[in-house]
Order: structure tokens, then C-alpha cells, then sequence
């Protein structure tokens, strides 16, 4: 297993790939409202990324034909956006993103909800969040990614929701997905030890019911296998000595309190 090892010049350009990816997400979960197709909120999305002077990292990426990934409620990753589908009141959405700022990608998502939405779709999303920072603090040098993984699946399991064993995180740099693969579920295989300067894309996806999904006709969606909600939370990591850096955080999730959660 190669898993590269940033240096500081490569550390520099990737949290400037950060910043821009967490201003654009926050930027468009402000625009979101009732009425809007999925395709409309790609093209906002796909505007702010170039908007400063990025590539969108998914836009053709093995084929696939937006620049947002943006999944509906039992939609569990990898929605792909449609004039025909309107957003209305009470939806979730997961907004699945990456950014290419001089050659080094960052990726994140995040599930909003449309409206005022249902208690069990904010537990949902609150808690799918809160593996992620599960993770975070278990994500230092000298630890093994087991550990990240198994906190994040212990925590999301224990508080009765399914974590998606279909999809994982990864590696992330020069390349969309580097090594290693990184489960959010809970694994007896340790894993490679964590090293300050790996940069990994970790992205809990959970399921309001079982963790099993199916892949919709398209060959791109995946879709929980019992039809109830699934959340979305991931950002790109930058392992150090110490606590991670979190490279994609929003300065709303800065400002509210969002780095007191690991």
C-alpha cells in the first residue's frame, strides 16, 4: 500500500483547496430553497467553483456527468443532478463536492435539509456528523485507521443506525482517490498507522434503518435498501502529531463551535 506523504509546499495548496471547497459548500446551502431542481443547484454549485478559479474534481470524473453529487433522502451517494427533480419542503440533501486548485483536490459533503424538516431527519443528520467527529479523535499520528474507523462505527451503531459498508473514504492529493481505503465501519484489520502529513477524504454515510443499499439503473446512485433517509458528512483531514486539521471546515461550522467536537 503506497499512502504519499504531503510536504509542506503540497500541505499549503491543499488547505487552500479546503478553503475554497468549505466556502463553496456553505455558499450553496444558502441557495437552496423548495422548487429548485437537483440540476439547478449543480449549475450554482458548479458557477461558485469556478468562481475561484477551480476545477470541479468530479465534473467527467470516470464518466460521471455533474459537478455536484446531490442525493435525495433514501439516496445514499453519487445523485446525479436532473431538470426533473424538484426539491420541496422537507427533503434532505446530500451535497457530495470536490474542488482542483493548482493540481491538489479536497473533497467534502454535507447533508441540509429544505425547510423545516422532520426531527428524525435532524437526529439523523446531526448524529451522522457527530461519528465523523468520532473519528477525528481517534485521527493522529501514531495511531492506527482502525481506530478512526471503529469509532465512527461505534458511535453511529450505538446510537442505532446503519453505516454504509458499500462506500468508504480514501486517500486524497494529486489524485481524487489515493491510498488507503478508509471504512466507516468497525474493522478487526488495523490498518496502516496514521502519519503526520497523510491527507484522507473521511466521510461517514449512515442509514436512518439498515446499512445495506442498492445501485440504482443509472450505475451511479446508490439508494438505501429499506427506502428510509441516509446523511452524508465528510471533509478532507490533514494528519498531524496532534489533533487533525480539518482542511474543508465552513466558518460557520468554525463559528459554531463545530472545532470543540473532538
Amino acid at each position: 500500500m503506497s499512502i504519499t506523504i504531503k510536504s509542506e509546499r503540497e500541505i499549503d495548496l491543499m488547505r487552500k483547496a479546503g478553503e475554497i471547497l468549505a466556502n463553496v459548500h456553505q455558499r450553496l446551502a444558502q441557495e437552496i430553497q423548495a422548487g429548485m431542481s437537483t440540476y439547478e443547484i449543480d449549475q450554482i454549485g458548479e458557477n461558485l467553483i469556478r468562481e475561484y478559479g477551480c476545477i470541479p474534481s468530479f465534473k467527467n470524473y470516470q464518466g460521471f456527468p455533474a459537478s455536484i453529487c446531490i442525493s435525495l433522502n433514501d439516496e445514499v451517494v453519487h445523485g446525479i443532478p436532473s431538470k426533473t427533480r424538484i426539491v420541496k419542503e422537507g427533503d434532505i440533501i446530500s451535497l457530495d463536492a470536490g474542488v482542483i486548485y493548482k493540481g491538489y483536490h479536497s473533497d467534502a459533503a454535507r447533508t441540509v435539509g429544505v425547510g423545516k424538516i422532520s426531527e428524525s431527519a435532524e437526529k439523523l443528520i446531526k448524529v451522522t456528523r457527530q461519528s465523523f467527529f468520532e473519528g477525528m479523535k481517534k485521527a493522529s499520528a501514531g495511531n492506527y485507521l482502525s481506530d478512526v474507523s471503529n469509532a465512527i462505527g461505534n458511535y453511529a451503531e450505538g446510537m442505532g443506525y446503519g453505516v454504509v459498508r458499500s462506500f468508504v473514504g480514501h486517500g486524497i492529493g494529486t489524485s481524487l482517490h489515493q491510498e488507503p481505503e478508509i471504512p466507516n465501519f468497525v474493522c478487526t484489520n488495523r490498518g496502516p498507522l496514521l502519519r503526520k502529513g497523510m491527507t484522507l477524504a473521511i466521510e461517514p454515510m449512515i442509514n436512518e434503518g439498515t446499512f445495506k443499499v442498492d445501485l440504482c439503473s443509472n450505475g451511479w446512485t446508490a439508494v438505501t435498501s429499506d427506502m428510509k433517509n441516509s446523511a452524508h458528512y465528510e471533509n478532507t483531514v490533514l494528519i498531524t502529531d496532534g489533533k487533525p486539521e480539518i482542511l474543508t471546515l465552513t466558518e460557520k461550522e468554525k463559528e459554531d463551535g463545530f472545532l470543540e467536537l473532538f
